[in-house]
């Protein structure tokens, strides 16, 4: 946490849309991956992906006049991830190889899609989204800290019917995000439906302030047609300055990316690994 205000000065001009390039990610998954922070003129983070591969992130844009400096940290050993797209061109082809998993990207919306759900590809989406308004009497509200006990109890449950441990999904990092809110500068929308809690979503801005990362998305599966009235419900109150929704990546789960996919995705953005060769 000593880290917060130098990492959150050093990510937000580099206006990327790739979710990993936010404080409060780095500081809720610190632990799964090992995080590590060298300050400096040139400030980097040291981490590992979830099955043990070293990397590092660089905090600040990089450039030709860069690549020793990256070069000397990563070595044959670590790759740099995640690269967006727009860096290639300084990593020359015959010095690095770039690579990326269709897995590592993340599902950007447009808010006026995630809005409207217009379309005959987003028909069942509409259904879905109908029967849990006529099912239920049901209330969207500010996810704010005197709700977040009912918040967890949601966390609970969704952990409870994932019948996986805790350990092998983020139900850790949700809960401590849920906790730590305001000191992360975490926002997000609570739904009850029949006067119980049934599902939350908690993100941030990213992109220079045009887009909104949702981190956390989670409710109780009885009740059907609850994730599209989240974000159908999330994407009409969000501020009109947030253009796009980032639901970030599917860890290679199919059934998230059968979920996530959907949707239909305006855009995917590719997070590359670089290797020095």
């Amino acid at each position: 946490m000593q880290h917060s205000d130098l990492l959150v000065k050093l990510i937000k001009p580099l206006n990327l849309a790739i979710s990993e390039y936010s404080f409060a990610n780095l500081y809720l998954f610190r632990d799964i991956h090992s995080f590590g922070v060298l300050t400096g003129e040139r400030c980097v983070v040291f981490g590992k992906t979830r099955s043990g591969a070293d990397y590092i992130m660089p905090m600040f844009k990089p450039e030709k006049g860069d690549l020793a400096f990256l070069k000397g940290l990563a070595g044959r050993e670590r790759s740099i991830f995640p690269v967006p797209e727009e860096w290639l061109s300084v990593f020359p082809a015959g010095e690095c190889e770039a690579s990326f998993l269709d897995c590592d990207s993340d599902y950007i919306f447009t808010t006026e899609k995630m809005s409207q759900l217009k379309g005959g590809r987003l028909h069942k989406k509409r259904n879905l989204l109908k029967q849990f308004v006529e099912a239920y009497a049901h209330e969207a509200v500010p996810l704010t800290a005197d709700r977040t006990g009912d918040a967890l109890k949601i966390l609970d449950k969704w952990q409870a019917d994932s019948g996986e441990q805790s350990s092998a999904t983020d139900y850790g990092p949700c809960a401590e995000a849920l906790k730590l809110m305001e000191k992360l500068k975490l926002c997000g929308a609570i739904i009850y439906a029949d006067n119980e809690p049934a599902g939350f979503l908690l993100g941030e801005e990213i992109h220079g302030g045009d887009m909104y990362a949702l981190h956390f998305g989670k409710g109780d599966k009885k009740f059907k047609g609850l994730y599209q009235y989240m974000y159908n419900s999330f994407s009409k109150i969000l501020p009109g300055k947030y253009k796009f929704i980032n639901i970030e990546q599917d860890m290679c789960n199919p059934a998230l990316r059968l979920s996530k996919s959907s949707y239909q995705p305006d855009m995917m953005a590719k997070k590359y690994s670089v290797r020095f060769i």
